[in-house]
């Protein structure tokens, strides 16, 4: 039989989301520490900030309401989330069975015979230096998938075992691009030089972009790209190779990118790790390449290689 629909009124979501998060905890027998005028509770050994009836959790930075926490930390669907809270949070929340996911192994995708089509997307549509493209291939960071003709990233450990791969379409209209299941993003695709400097990026096209508009000696300096805003990669990179020193956070110039920098740069700080910011003129550094900004003075253009020591 089919389940029965449950109807809750605005007011009576808006009621359950309201749901102060710490008297809930406090019901549920949890610890909470007092930082601020916020909260703090461990969802295992990782923090979650509470205020009032939002919560954020620091190591996978998301967050919510009240009812978002119910169906999260609990197991719970909407309707059984917003029921609880509504009768006063007054019984014990059973934990439902969690919902057990399948979880692929971490596995390359097939390579094909040639990388004529990533070649040609990242050297003609996305202007990569095709030296620099030409090294990366030669390392076996870079590839064309066999099946869809994406180009693949890959990132190894210091092993030389592949432990992430990001893909992007190569199609004139494409705008796919994605993690292979499993990929560990601490080790997403990146280069150690010889230097102390490490450049950290949200994308690998726009790494590539970066080395490609500075290419004398890029070699020696070590870079990183996120594939996404996670700086996972960044302590990783930093733990495997101690002589890095010098941080450039070079994320992208919208909202997103400038948020993570701010938090990136505030952990490096209180790690006293020397570290800038370099924001590209325009959204990202591949538009940079693509479209470089003629009215950037030679001035400029020589304070950032400066900084790079390029």
């Amino acid at each position: 039989m089919p389940k029965e629909y449950v109807y809750f009124t605005d007011e009576q979501k808006e009621q359950a989301r309201r749901t102060d998060l710490a008297n809930l905890l406090r019901r549920q027998g949890e610890k909470l520490k007092r930082s601020g005028s916020e909260y703090e509770w461990r969802d295992g050994s990782a923090k979650v900030t509470i205020r009032g009836n939002l919560w954020f959790h620091q190591y996978e930075e998301k967050g919510g309401d009240a009812i978002d926490f119910v169906r999260r930390f609990y197991n719970k669907n909407y309707p059984e989330a917003v029921e609880y809270l509504l009768g006063g949070c007054g019984g014990t929340l059973i934990t439902s069975p969690p919902i057990v996911k399948e979880v692929k192994p971490f596995e390359l995708p097939p390579s094909n015979d040639t990388m004529r089509r990533a070649y040609a997307y990242l050297t003609r549509t996305r202007g990569i230096d095709k030296n620099v493209l030409q090294t990366f291939a030669d390392s076996g960071m870079i590839y064309e998938s066999e099946k869809y003709h994406n180009a693949v990233f890959v990132g190894y450990d210091t092993d030389g075992i592949p432990r992430h791969a990001h893909k992007r379409g190569t199609g004139q209209t494409s705008t796919y691009k994605g993690n292979v299941d499993s990929s560990m993003p601490e080790y997403s695709f990146h280069w150690f030089g010889t230097d102390r400097h490490l450049c950290l990026f949200e994308a690998p096209i726009d790494m590539l972009s970066f080395i490609s508009m500075h290419r004398e000696g890029w070699k020696k300096h070590s870079y990183a790209a996120c594939c996404g805003v996670s700086d996972r990669v960044l302590w990783q990179m930093m733990a495997d190779n101690p002589q890095i020193d010098t941080v450039y956070l070079c994320l992208d110039n919208d909202e997103a990118g400038q948020k993570a920098n701010k938090r990136i740069s505030e952990a490096l700080f209180v790690k006293g790790i020397k570290h800038e910011i370099l924001v590209p003129i325009h959204k990202d550094w591949n538009e940079d390449l693509l479209y470089p900004n003629e009215e950037e003075s030679e001035e400029e253009g020589e304070a950032e290689c400066q900084a790079l020591q390029l």
